[in-house]
């Protein structure tokens, strides 16, 4: 993908100085650069280590000093982070699926596929499912009965939707994304030792086998527009009302969605977190890596939980939280200090135990 400086710079509303005429071909990090690419010093310790290659151009942060830095051109971004989603953009080609519908392509004839649509090699679409113009459905994706797949989607090779998800625009799921897999929910005939030991928090009572009875998952998944999901992440269908994720929502690679979970507008959940069945979240909510939500918790607008945090309880709007249980950023922090202060605490308090021994012995 070759563009041109001023170009570039025009796309992302930025500034630029220099030979902006110059041409390049792809992105590269300021030690890995070559006169053929934009290197991508976007802070002070990034742009030390342009001396190690060999870029011409750069993409800066505003106010930097370019002409020291020996290049010859620059753009200069306020937010460069930001302005780097837009070139990346404007770089990538993308996976290269053919035009069309392969010949190996299985199509139900009650299924509607819209103008532009392009679908790959060994893909199965069910009965009744409709997919949105100017979508990519990838080799080996199955599009399941009912499915209505918004315009301009992008699936990757091996995304499953089954039966009943309705999907908005310009949806994204990577390779091996799973949507709409049955709700992990089972009863015992009696009450069970693990629905005691929570009623208890602890004691599962007098215990005895009992098989497990499934609950069937007959909702299905609602997801909005311009939602993302990452690869072999999971999102289950609810027990009787839908499981739905807002707008805009990003979802990380290994990520389980729970039935009937509710998730809002523009959140993300980072790698390996997990909601358990019921969860409700707000909008604009980050889950960090491995955070966990028990089930039938409620979460407010803008909350953060950081990595590894497991949340227990109900979360008000605006918390940020770490630990387990997750607790306030900041009590968290500070527990942990405590914890690490408490050998030598040991070791003080022992030191006083004995030399209050010593004293009650001389009297």
């Amino acid at each position: 993908m070759t563009h041109r400086v001023q170009d570039i710079a025009v796309a992302l509303g930025c500034e630029a100085a220099g030979a902006t005429d110059i041409f390049v071909d792809g992105v590269r990090e300021p030690a890995e650069a070559g006169p053929e690419h934009l290197a991508l010093a976007m802070k002070p310790e990034f742009a030390e280590t342009l001396p190690k290659g060999r870029a011409r151009v750069a993409l800066l942060w505003a106010g930097a000093d370019w002409q020291a830095m020996g290049l010859e051109a620059a753009i200069f971004a306020e937010r460069p982070r930001y302005a780097l989603s837009g070139l990346s953009a404007m770089m990538d080609p993308g996976p290269r699926f053919p035009e069309g519908i392969h010949p190996s392509a299985v199509i139900d004839p009650s299924a509607e596929v819209g103008i532009g649509v392009s679908i790959g090699a060994f893909t199965v679409v069910g009965p009744g499912a409709v997919i949105g113009k100017g979508s990519v459905i990838g080799p080996q994706c199955h599009i399941g009965a009912n499915v209505r797949l918004g315009e301009g989607a992008f699936l990757h090779a091996q995304v499953t939707l089954a039966h009943d998800v309705t999907i908005g625009a310009r949806f994204i799921a990577q390779t091996g994304a799973r949507i709409g897999g049955d709700g992990f929910s089972f009863v015992t005939p009696e009450k069970s030792g693990a629905e005691r030991a929570r009623e208890t928090m602890g004691d599962q009572g007098e215990t005895k086998a009992q098989p497990w009875a499934r609950i069937h998952s007959l909702g299905g998944v609602v997801i909005g527009d311009d939602v993302e999901i990452g690869a072999n992440s999971c999102i289950d269908r609810g027990t009787v009302r839908a499981t739905v994720v807002g707008s805009g929502t990003k979802i990380d690679n290994l990520v389980q969605v729970g039935h009937n979970c509710i998730i809002g507008r523009d959140c993300l959940l980072c790698g390996q977190a997990a909601l358990a069945g019921s969860v409700r979240t707000g909008d604009n909510c980050v889950f960090g890596g491995q955070s966990g939500v028990a089930d039938n918790i409620l979460i407010g607008d803008n909350v953060i939980t950081g990595g590894g945090s497991k949340v227990l309880s109900n979360v008000p709007s605006g918390r940020v939280l770490l630990g387990y249980p997750a607790t306030k950023m900041d009590i968290q922090t500070e527990s942990y200090k405590a914890i690490r202060r408490l050998p030598r605490l040991a070791r003080d308090v022992a030191a006083l135990k004995k030399a209050v021994s010593k004293l009650v012995e001389s009297d």
